[in-house]
């Protein structure tokens, strides 16, 4: 992999298939916890792939024994001032780029994936985890709720019953069972983590860019929609990729 930097977040393109870009959060030593650096280097990795259309993958991983632990507690009331804090978010809205980002975002699990860690990889059009990854948003144990977006995301991946319960209990999954109840894309073995988000990031890169573009506009804009307009909006995308084909 080419490399550029080793902030908190590495930004690497794939030697073998340079349209995948992999950001790798870089705080082993605290699980990836998140923290205003690393929100800042993620943003400048999600903006590289934003302008430059070529890269048709963005993978999103974590060094070390987890994915992410969730938010840095050590930054909490560390701000300067709440309307400062809030200005930043606005400029800096990591997680609308990451959930509005051109290309396909694939997020690679292992260990823990706790609070804004799951609810980061939940952003992403798809999930891969290893059998053993934990799972978890136990932000209502300490008295908040999560804010990066699970209360709206889970309950889209896995239905309100089965979102309530993870929810409101703080309760633990593993990979192989987040798989079953559709958290997660698909649960491996974690040795063989690794070459499968390799083969899939791999494989969605190489598909017609514009077939990858119209698809994942279809399903993301037609996911809050009513049936018919959803079949509706499908037919309208279809019909404009036949005209964007030879």
């Amino acid at each position: 992999m080419s490399r550029a930097g080793q902030s908190a977040v590495r930004v690497e393109r794939d030697e073998t298939e340079p349209r995948v870009l992999w950001l790798t959060l870089n705080r082993p030593r605290v699980l990836n916890a998140y923290d205003c650096a690393m929100r800042d280097a993620l943003f400048e990795g999600l903006e590289l792939a934003r302008v430059d259309d070529d890269v048709g993958v963005v993978v999103l991983r974590g060094a070390g024994r987890a994915f992410s632990s969730g938010g840095d507690l050590a930054e909490f009331g560390t701000a300067p001032s709440p309307i400062r804090a809030r200005e930043i978010r606005r400029v800096r809205d990591v997680w609308e780029r990451l959930s509005t980002l051109p290309a396909v975002t694939l997020a690679s699990v292992h260990g823990v994936a706790a609070g804004g860690g799951l609810e980061m990889a939940l952003l992403c059009d798809l999930v891969l985890c290893a059998r053993d990854a934990r799972l978890m948003l136990p932000e209502t144990g300490l008295g908040a709720i999560p804010g990066v977006g699970g209360t709206q995301t889970l309950p889209r991946a896995i239905g309100e019953g089965r979102a309530a319960s993870l929810l409101l209990l703080g309760e633990a999954l593993d990979g192989v069972r987040a798989a079953r109840i559709g958290l997660v894309s698909q649960a491996v073995p974690a040795g063989r983590l690794d070459a499968t988000t390799r083969r899939w990031a791999r494989r969605i890169a190489r598909l017609d860019p514009a077939v990858r573009r119209v698809l994942r506009e279809s399903m993301r804009r037609g996911r809050d929609l009513p049936l018919a307009d959803g079949l509706v909006l499908e037919k309208r995308l279809a019909r404009r990729l036949g005209r964007q084909k030879p």
